[in-house]
C-alpha cells in the first residue's frame, strides 16, 4: 500500500509508544458514519470488519450518540456503591427484551465470560451440589472468549496462550461441532460439569458455522446432565447472523447469555450477562462487581443501541442480505477462493494462496479499493458490514472484493 506521510506519522508513532500487540492493516482512520469510515486523507472505505461486530448499528448512530451526549452531561460514573436512576431502567429493559429474570451489566466480552464461568461454579457449588474446588467447565477447541489468564487456559490457539503459564485448572476443551465428544465427557465427569460453554458461531476461527442442530442436541444433552449452556454471544448476538441471538436460529434458550460488542453499538465498552434467579442470584453482594459495571452512560446507550436494532428491522436485514453476499460468492469463480461460509452478514471467505498472493494481499488490494476487512488465522478473511448497510451499497462492495480478487489473479 501506498501510505501518506500524515498516516505514516501516526503508525510511526505507536509503534514507538504503544505495546506490539496487534499487527493492522495500514489505514489510519479517522472519522466515520454508517457503513463507511475515512483515514486521515479523506479517503473513503467501506467498513467490512465492523470492529470485529461491535458497530452493527453503524458508525456513530446518531440516536445512540445523543444517548452518550444527553447522559454525559448529567452523570457519568457512580460506581455501584449508590443507586443511579439509569440502572433500574436499564435492566428492566434488558429482561423485557430478551426474556431472563436477570442481567449482570460489566465492560469488556472477556469480563462477561469471566462472569459466567465464576456464575457456573458458584451455581455448580450452591445448586448441583459440585464437590469445593471440584467444579469443571467444558470448553470447545478452536474458541475465542477473550483474553484473560482463566480464558486463555480454554485456548487452543498457541497465540494465544504460548508464554502465559501456568494455566487456570477446571477447564476442559472438547472438538467443536462434535456431540459425540461431548456427551462422552457428561458421561465420564458430568457429576463434576457445571457448564459447557460454546460460540454458536466460532467468529476469530473464521467464521466456522457448525452442523445444523449441533446447538439443540448440546443443549439436551446438558439438561440430560444437569448441566448449564453458556453461549459466548459477544459477536454473534444483537442481529448479526439474522437472528438476535444466534442460538435462536435452533430455537435454543441457554442458561447464560453472554453478550458484548454491539450491545452498545460500539460506542461505548458494554457487556452483559443474562440468566434466570436460579443461576443469576447465587452470587450474593460483595462476591463479583466492577466500578463501570452499569454505569449510567453505559445503560442509556445500550439502551439506544437495542432499540435502533428493533426500530430499523437490522435483524431482517441481517438475514436477506447475507444470503445475497454469500451467494454472490458461491457462484464467483476464483483460484483464490476454496469456500464461502456464514450466517446472516457475519461470513467469512477460505483464501487459498495463488500467483505468491495470499489472504493479507486480497485485504491490502481491497482497501486500495475503497473496503477495509482484516485476515484471521492468515488464510480466511471475515466480512461482515454494519447492519444499516443497504442493498445497493452491498452490491457495490461486492464488486470491490471481487475485482481485488480478479486483480491479484493476473
Amino acid at each position: 500500500m501506498n501510505i501518506s506521510e500524515k498516516s505514516q506519522r501516526f503508525i510511526s508513532q505507536e509503534e514507538k509508544f504503544g505495546a506490539h500487540n496487534y499487527h493492522p492493516l495500514e489505514v489510519v482512520l479517522s472519522r466515520g458514519e454508517g457503513v463507511y469510515v475515512w483515514d486521515v486523507d479523506n479517503k473513503r472505505y467501506f467498513d467490512f470488519l465492523s470492529a470485529y461486530s461491535a458497530v452493527n448499528q453503524g458508525h456513530c448512530h446518531p440516536k445512540i450518540v445523543e444517548a452518550l451526549t444527553d447522559q454525559a452531561k448529567k452523570l457519568c460514573l457512580t460506581s455501584r456503591a449508590f443507586y443511579n436512576d439509569c440502572l433500574g431502567p436499564y435492566e428492566e429493559f434488558i429482561h423485557n427484551f430478551f426474556g431472563y429474570d436477570k442481567v449482570l451489566p460489566m465492560n469488556s466480552g472477556a469480563e462477561a465470560v469471566e462472569t459466567a464461568l465464576k456464575l457456573a461454579r458458584r451455581w455448580g457449588y450452591d445448586k448441583k451440589g459440585i464437590p469445593d474446588n471440584r467444579a469443571l467447565i467444558v470448553g470447545c477447541e478452536g474458541n475465542f472468549h477473550g483474553r484473560t489468564i482463566s480464558i486463555v487456559s480454554l485456548s487452543s490457539d498457541p497465540d494465544s496462550y504460548s508464554g502465559y503459564g501456568p494455566f487456570t485448572p477446571g477447564l476442559i476443551k472438547i472438538p467443536y461441532n462434535d456431540t459425540a465428544a461431548l456427551e462422552k465427557i457428561l458421561i465420564e465427569s458430568g457429576s463434576n460439569i457445571a457448564a459447557f460453554m460454546v460460540e454458536p458461531i466460532q467468529g476469530e476461527a473464521g467464521v466456522f458455522v457448525p452442523d445444523q442442530g449441533y446447538l439443540k442436541t448440546c443443549y439436551e444433552l446438558c439438561k440430560r446432565h444437569n448441566i448449564l449452556f453458556i453461549a459466548d454471544e459477544v459477536q454473534t448476538g444483537i442481529a448479526r447472523t439474522g437472528k438476535m441471538l444466534c442460538c435462536d436460529h435452533e430455537d435454543v434458550r441457554p442458561d447464560i447469555v453472554i453478550l458484548g460488542k454491539a450491545i452498545s453499538g460500539g460506542v461505548l465498552p458494554v457487556s452483559a450477562v443474562l440468566a434466570d434467579d436460579e443461576v443469576m442470584l447465587t452470587i450474593k453482594p460483595g462476591e463479583h462487581g466492577s466500578t463501570f459495571g452499569g454505569f449510567p452512560l453505559a445503560c442509556r446507550v445500550a439502551t439506544a443501541a437495542l432499540e435502533v436494532v428493533k426500530e430499523e428491522r437490522l435483524t431482517e436485514k441481517a438475514a436477506y442480505l447475507g444470503e445475497i453476499f454469500r451467494n454472490e460468492f458461491k457462484s464467483f469463480d476464483s483460484p483464490f477462493i476454496s469456500l464461502v461460509r456464514g450466517k446472516g452478514l457475519l461470513n467469512a471467505i477460505v483464501v487459498k494462496p495463488y500467483n505468491g498472493k495470499f489472504a493479507w494481499d486480497v485485504c491490502v488490494k481491497m482497501a486500495e479499493n475503497g473496503l477495509i476487512a482484516k485476515p484471521t488465522h492468515k488464510h480466511i478473511i471475515r466480512f461482515a458490514p454494519p447492519l444499516v448497510i443497504t442493498e445497493e451499497e452491498l452490491m457495490a462492495a461486492i464488486k470491490i472484493i471481487k475485482d481485488a480478487f480478479r486483480s491479484l489473479e493476473k
